[in-house]
């Protein structure tokens, strides 16, 4: 079965879908690596929230952001997919959708990201490339990729 894809503002999410796809975030992000951060930064309102869902439950996210939001070019962040589902390889259609949504959403090509070091590989198969050195973020390691 595939997932079924929407995006959308943050004016337009409902009530249950804000709180699946934050439930989500904070299961992976706090709870699974361990790693206590104000996910809630301020920036939710500014983008465009990719959610994937699968037997009715929100089991992919990320957020896409024009250019001069996060980055100075369009960017993609909280890349996401529920533990139980990793194995599907669904983190691989998640980036392909939200390359697509900031092309379709924002009309640009060009995507930074902040990656975390351990998915450089990842990343690279779909086309970013390393720009910066590793640095630190909530004690986790980054690299910042751009795909062009």
């Amino acid at each position: 079965m595939e997932l079924k894809w929407k995006i959308k503002p943050f004016e337009a999410l409902t009530v249950h879908e804000l709180y699946d796809l934050l439930q989500l975030r904070s299961e992976v992000f706090v709870v699974e690596q361990n790693c206590v951060y104000l996910d809630l930064d301020g920036k939710d309102k500014k983008g465009l929230h990719l959610i994937g869902e699968y037997d009715g439950k929100t089991v992919a996210y990320a957020r896409m952001f024009d250019a001069g939001i996060s980055f100075d070019n369009a960017s993609i962040g909280r890349v996401v997919v529920a533990t139980h589902y990793r194995d599907r390889k669904w983190g691989h259609d998640l980036i392909r959708e939200a390359i697509a949504g900031i092309k379709s959403n924002f009309n640009k090509d060009k995507i930074t990201i902040g990656a975390q070091l351990y998915l450089k590989k990842f990343y690279e198969s779909h086309g970013f490339v390393q720009t910066s050195e590793m640095y630190l973020e909530d004690d986790i390691p980054h690299i910042e990729m751009v795909r062009e």
